[in-house]
C-alpha cells in the first residue's frame, strides 16, 4: 500500500550516475518520485541526438530529470540512492559504460538546493575524494522518445543498477534477532508490548514524546530501525507524536484498518521488525503535506543527535537539518 501527501510539493533535481536507463528505472520504483525524464545535459551543443552524445565530443552528460514530492521524499533521500547505485569515485565510467557522457553528476537549479548537496557531500565524504560533479544546470534536452521509460518498454534490456536495491533500506540496519514473547516483554514493557505486538494505543497525552521536541532520530523499540526525524516532528494538539512523513519513504508500511466498524485508517508499521506503531491521517498542516503520523511514544525510542554515532546511527546523521 502506498500512500500521497495531501499537498504535493514537486521540486526538480537532475542526477547523471552512468547509462541513464538504468538510472531512470532505479528511480521509477522510489516512493515520492512523481515523473522521470532522460536526456542530455550541460554539454556544448544544442539539441544533441544519442549517437552524437555516444560519438561526438559534445559534452553532454547522460541524465535523469527526476520530479519529486518533497513531503514524501527529500533531497539528501534521493542523493543517498543516487549513490548507492553508482561508483562515486569513478571518472567517466558507470558498470561497462566509458565515456565522458557517463560521468557522474547532480545538477541543480537553486543555490539553496547545492547548499545541500555539499552539506550531505561533506558528511559522507569528508576527504572530498568523490568525483561527482555537482554544478548548475546549463542545459537539459529530452533523449529521443525510446530511450524514454526504456527499461519498461524492454525488460530484458541493458542495466547497470542492482534495481531491487530500490526497496532496500537506505542505510545498513541494525542486528536483530526476534526474541520469544516473555523476553521481548522483559526488555521493552507490558504497554509497549501491547502496543507494538498487538496493535493497542496508549491513552492520549501521556506518551513520553506528545509535547517533545530535542533533535536527533526516533527508531523502533524492538528492532531499533531508524523510523522518524525530529525535523518531521510538529505539535498537532492531538495527544500523541505527530510527523509529517517518515525517515525515509521505505522506513514504514501501510495496510488497511478496519478494526473500528465504520471508520476505515490507514496503519503504519515498521518496514522491517513490523512493529505497530500508530496510524496516518490526511489532516496535517499544509506546509508540510497535510499528512500526520499519530505515533505511540511506547512504539519509539529517541537517540538525540550527540548520541547517534556512539549508538551505531551516524550514518543518519546527514538527514537531522534536511528540509521538511
Amino acid at each position: 500500500m502506498a500512500i500521497q501527501s495531501v499537498y504535493a510539493d514537486k521540486r526538480t533535481i537532475y542526477v547523471a550516475g552512468g547509462c541513464f536507463w538504468g538510472v531512470e528505472a532505479y528511480f521509477k520504483r522510489v516512493a515520492g518520485i512523481l515523473g522521470t525524464a532522460v536526456g542530455y545535459a550541460n554539454g556544448k551543443t544544442e539539441n544533441p541526438t544519442y549517437e552524437e552524445v555516444c560519438h561526438n565530443d559534445t559534452g553532454h552528460a547522460e541524465t535523469v530529470r527526476l520530479e519529486y514530492d518533497r513531503h514524501i521524499i527529500s533531497l539528501e533521500e534521493i542523493l543517498l540512492h543516487l549513490l548507492r547505485i553508482i561508483d562515486p569515485y569513478s571518472v567517466n565510467k558507470q558498470g561497462g559504460d566509458v565515456g565522458t557522457q557517463y560521468r557522474t553528476g547532480i545538477y541543480y537549479t537553486n543555490e539553496a538546493d547545492k547548499a545541500r548537496v555539499e552539506r550531505l557531500f561533506k558528511a559522507v565524504d569528508p576527504e572530498g575524494k568523490f568525483a561527482v560533479e555537482v554544478l548548475p544546470l546549463e542545459q537539459f534536452f529530452d533523449a529521443e522518445l525510446y530511450h524514454q521509460d526504456y527499461l519498461d518498454k524492454n525488460p530484458n534490456g541493458y542495466c547497470h543498477v542492482a534495481l531491487y536495491k530500490a526497496d532496500e533500506p537506505l542505510v545498513d540496519l541494525p542486528a536483530y534477532v526476534k526474541e520469544d514473547k516473555e523476553a521481548l516483554k522483559a526488555r521493552i514493557g507490558d504497554d509497549a508490548y501491547a502496543i507494538t505486538q498487538e496493535s493497542a494505543t496508549e491513552h492520549s497525552f501521556t506518551g513520553e514524546y506528545d509535547d517533545f521536541f530535542e533533535k536527533g532520530i526516533y527508531v523502533d523499540i524492538v528492532t531499533g530501525e531508524p523510523l522518524f526525524i525530529s525535523s518531521a516532528k510538529f505539535n498537532s494538539g492531538c495527544g500523541w507524536p505527530a510527523f509529517s512523513r517518515p525517515i525515509t519513504a521505505n522506513s514504514v508500511v501501510y495496510k488497511e484498518d478496519h478494526s473500528i466498524p465504520g471508520r476505515p485508517r490507514v496503519e503504519v508499521r515498521s518496514a522491517h521488525g513490523d512493529s505497530h506503531l500508530g496510524h496516518v491521517f490526511p489532516d496535517g498542516k499544509e506546509d508540510l503535506g497535510g499528512l500526520r503520523y499519530c505515533i505511540n511514544s511506547k512504539s519509539l525510542r529517541f537517540i538525540k543527535a550527540e548520541d547517534m554515532a556512539k549508538e551505531g546511527y551516524g550514518a543518519w546523521l546527514p538527514l537531522l537539518d534536511e528540509e521538511v
